[in-house]
């Protein structure tokens, strides 16, 4: 591991940050936090810490001593001095003369201590910082360092590694008793340059920004040099099927499999991220993976996100994929079975009791393809997934040198069900959409981009797909979060189908489809050329068909429904003057939504359609409007406002039926008229 320390960005960051009101030692601790917070082999998604002991000025006008940590909400890697927040050290250096301290009368105290109350809650780890006296001060889980410290002579290992240069702390959970202890073993030696936590991670400090991250580099890295040294090796390959299925074919029938059941046609879905490379096959793909994954997190800060060990699933053979179901449901049923016993054997020393939390797994491993993370959103999918990689690492580099043993299950258990993480259930509650995954077609610009923007708005994860990649790519950077932007030409049912495989690798299924795509051609019906009929055609009913079609096959995988949602239009039911060639589909269109409310409404889809008219977009083009003004013998103006209500509709307006239709959960076989009032089109 090498420094990234310059010069010339610390002074930047300094010169940036005076501008802003703070003074040098805020701004270098912001500079090499986010150094250290760069590098996942440290820092891993909110983990780790860091702090720097200041002044301040309070209201008074009165120069304080402050400790500045690290807040919680924060992650290193971009942190900002608002993430710093500043706590009086006084007050902090006082409760060292307690004997115990709860976890939440800590937190209300360092509150109540805090320069500026808007602040975040500042770590849980900042007595451990307070009790210290260095000025900067640093903490990682460096995957380097765990794999040597997760060891059952762990201890011994880095006695022998890091000799007197560091303190040894043993393991206990973050919070006042670990500060305290943390403080006796730096006092029996205050020469040591740091402290290794055992099967936490490690502490380095100094008297500058610089000196305490760069002596976290050199520890690091005698870490990694250990590593090197005297490596055996690690997994002896199982015996796998020569072919296996592809992640796109197994990802939805896992996603279903992973699905909790509320009953009534309603479900508690989860959102995948798939990973593979050849370090992560050759831990999946081993033939004791079923001993080594199983043995607990590499340190236990990361069992809240991907509780302490995953489930390993069978590797699913080509053409197998039945067979394949049946031993992941069975292995997914033990996993359960396994998580409610070990809760249930721990829960019985807390009075009161503990909640338990869903016994789903967030890490999936299947040999021969990779490995899965699973939370309630993409996000939480994807760091999940990434300390799962981060755990493969650790583990590997802990079997090449000796036997993987991280702490006890009561340890692991004890931060699962952390009385402050226990304090959040049931608070803040999922927006409606949530865990489902939508796709847009045609959602470059128009309706289809409105869509996407309104589906993502009620929580939904947003596939937006066009025929013109670089618009469905700016739709999704407008959605934000973690949409996905892809090329697709909804009239080639292998671009459809490869578009649709993309999105079910990406995101592990699909719940919701806008089949929105469409084009307007005009033309006598009794005169017009028969292409230009056919190619209407072709976008306005066939393309929603192969659309639909590759949807169901995706919800019929999953086994949790769905809903298909059509953008039809006011001329499936009231033809408009020489618009036969866009009519005509359009009312097929109309009829084929209803068709898959039948056939398909015992797999538990619904199918709906939108019914809207005069809609500015990409189909009813500037061009098109003066077009039918004319037509109609009316101004533009009066042409788009011309209903009931005198108004104009929008492409948001519209974007809000289908979104209504989406919530709509025991609605099938429904047209949604958007269009401010037109007798003439009206179903009734």
């Amino acid at each position: 591991m090498k420094s990234l320390w310059s010069d010339s960005d610390a002074q930047a960051f300094v010169a940036k940050y005076k501008d802003q009101g703070h003074n040098e030692d805020v701004a270098l601790r912001v500079y090499t936090t986010r150094l250290l917070g760069g590098d996942p082999r440290l820092v891993l998604h909110g983990g780790g810490n860091t702090s720097v002991k200041t002044r301040a000025t309070d209201l008074l006008g009165e120069s304080v001593d402050v400790l500045c940590v690290k807040g919680s909400g924060w992650d290193m890697g971009n942190i900002e001095p608002a993430g710093l927040p500043a706590v009086r050290m006084d007050p902090l250096l006082r409760l060292r003369r307690l004997d115990k301290l709860s976890d939440e009368d800590m937190v209300n105290y360092q509150r109540a201590n805090l320069m500026d109350q808007t602040s975040p809650n500042p770590s849980v780890e900042t007595l451990l910082h307070a009790f210290l006296p260095h000025k900067f001060i640093d903490h990682t889980h460096s995957t380097a360092v765990l794999s040597v410290t997760d060891q059952p002579d762990g201890e011994e290992q880095c006695r022998a590694l890091y000799g007197k240069r560091m303190g040894y702390v043993p393991y206990i959970m973050p919070g006042f008793a670990l500060a305290k202890k943390a403080a006796e073993v730096f006092e029996q030696d205050p020469t040591v340059e740091g402290l290794i936590l055992l099967k936490h991670g490690i502490f380095t400090f100094g008297d500058s920004a610089r000196s305490a991250y760069e002596l976290m580099i050199e520890m690091v890295t005698l870490a990694e040099d250990r590593l090197k040294k005297n490596r055996k090796t690690v997994f002896v390959p199982a015996k796998l099927p020569a072919k296996t299925a592809s992640v796109a074919e197994v990802a939805p029938i896992l996603r279903g499999l992973l699905s909790l059941d509320q009953g009534d046609g309603a479900y508690k879905r989860w959102v995948l991220d798939f990973r593979t490379s050849d370090a992560i096959r050759n831990y999946v793909d081993g033939k004791d993976v079923e001993r080594y994954s199983q043995v607990g997190v590499v340190t236990p800060d990361h069992t809240i996100r991907t509780k302490n060990w995953p489930v390993v699933l069978p590797a699913p053979e080509a053409g197998k994929l039945d067979e394949w179901t049946q031993g992941a449901k069975t292995a997914i049923g033990a996993f359960e079975a396994l998580y409610h016993d070990y809760f249930t054997r721990n829960n019985e020393r807390f009075h009161p009791a503990k909640t338990e939390l869903d016994p789903m797994p967030r890490v999936v491993l299947v040999p021969g393809l990779g490995l899965f993370g699973v939370g309630a959103s993409k996000k939480d999918a994807m760091i999940a997934a990434d300390i799962a990689v981060n755990t493969v690492e650790s583990v590997t580099d802990a079997e090449a040198i000796g036997t993987y043993s991280p702490v006890t299950e009561a340890d692991m258990f004890d931060c699962e069900y952390w009385s402050l993480e226990q304090a959040k259930l049931g608070k803040g509650a999922e927006k409606a959409l949530a865990r489902q995954v939508a796709v847009i077609t045609g959602g470059g610009s128009g309706i289809g981009a409105a869509a996407a923007r309104a589906f993502a708005k009620e929580g939904c994860e947003v596939a937006v797909l066009d025929r013109n990649e670089a618009a469905a790519k700016d739709t999704a950077r407008q959605v934000g979060g973690k949409a996905l932007g892809l090329a697709c030409d909804v009239t080639d049912p292998a671009s459809v189908k490869a578009a649709f495989a993309a999105v079910a690798a990406h995101f592990g299924g699909i719940d919701i489809v806008v089949s929105n795509a469409g084009a307007a051609w005009q033309g006598q019906v009794g005169i017009v050329d028969d292409s230009v009929v056919r190619q209407s055609f072709e976008l306005n009913f066939f393309a929603h068909q192969s659309v639909a079609q590759a949807a169901v096959a995706v919800m019929k995988a999953q086994g949790t429904g769905g809903c298909l949602l059509f953008n039809t239009s006011k001329q499936a039911l009231n033809p408009g003057k020489n618009f036969g060639p866009y009519g005509m589909p359009k009312a097929a269109t109309l009829f084929l939504m209803k068709q898959y409310a039948l056939d398909h409404g015992g797999d538990g889809i619904r199918s709906n359609a939108v019914n809207a008219d005069r809609i500015r977009s990409g189909l009813l083009t500037p061009e098109m409007i003066a077009a039918r003004s004319k037509a109609r013998g009316v101004t533009e103006k009066d042409y788009m406002a011309g209903n009931l209500l005198g108004c104009e509709v929008t492409a948001e307006d519209v974007a809000d039926a289908f979104v209504w239709l989406a919530r709509a959960t025991k609605t099938t076989a429904c047209t949604v008229t958007v269009d401010g009032g037109n007798i003439e089109a009206s179903l009734r």
